[in-house]
């Protein structure tokens, strides 16, 4: 069997912690920035994790061999 290749994009759009979580921005903070408010761009600003059901397919993706 071949090694499974890295997915270039995921590999971009996530990281892997220490603790194994899967770290990711949000999205939605690009353009049309004038119809959101202060509030929703901040909390946007932070990045945050993946959730659990999700971990492993992307962890899938990302892997290092």
């Amino acid at each position: 069997m071949p090694k499974i290749k890295t997915h270039s994009a995921s590999k971009k759009r996530f990281s892997l912690t220490k603790s194994g979580k899967i770290k990711m921005n949000h999205s939605h903070h690009r353009h049309k920035l004038g119809l959101k408010t202060a509030k929703r761009k901040r909390n946007l600003r932070k990045a945050s994790y993946l959730s659990e059901s999700m971990t492993s397919a992307i962890k899938t993706l990302i892997q290092k061999f």
